[in-house]
């Protein structure tokens, strides 16, 4: 299990994410650019070791009735996949540009480039075209079918 401080961290190392100080000494993580009403994406880090992450609009993921997991005890390999999901899941498809690119690696550390060219998602291996799509949500949901993760 991660430390507190650790964890905040990780937390801290996503620079779209804000951090906010609340009561009894926890943290909340903001993130400002979510196209959903949804604004939290880190809630309630407690020097206890609790700490939940948004992930109600990830598919596959089980979350409370609010839609957050508690990651107490998450590796920190855990914790960076979760919360880059979680951001992926509030951004949209507005806040790509074209020529951007993301790498995705499986658990061999198989590496594919999805890039956004054109109002389309392309995904390369090396230099050749995989898959096309015509919405990152289909590109997101194909790679997690396949078991690659962001990191």
């Amino acid at each position: 299990m991660l430390s507190f401080n650790e964890k905040l961290a990780v937390m801290e190392s996503f620079p779209q994410l804000e951090r906010r100080d609340v009561s009894m000494g926890r943290v909340n993580f903001h993130y400002e650019r979510s196209v959903i009403e949804k604004k939290n994406v880190g809630f309630h880090f407690h020097p206890n070791g609790n700490g939940f992450i948004f992930a109600g609009e990830i598919d596959g993921v089980d979350t409370d009735e609010k839609g957050f997991v508690n990651i107490r005890d998450y590796s920190e390999e855990e914790l960076r996949s979760l919360v880059q999901q979680a951001i992926d899941s509030l951004t949209g498809d507005s806040s790509w540009e074209e020529g951007q690119e993301e790498k995705w690696f499986d658990s061999d550390r198989n590496e594919l480039q999805l890039k956004f060219e054109d109002d389309m998602w392309y995904l390369f291996s090396g230099l050749n075209l995989e898959m096309a799509f015509e919405t990152y949500e289909e590109a997101r949901e194909y790679l997690r079918e396949e078991g690659f993760n962001r990191l």
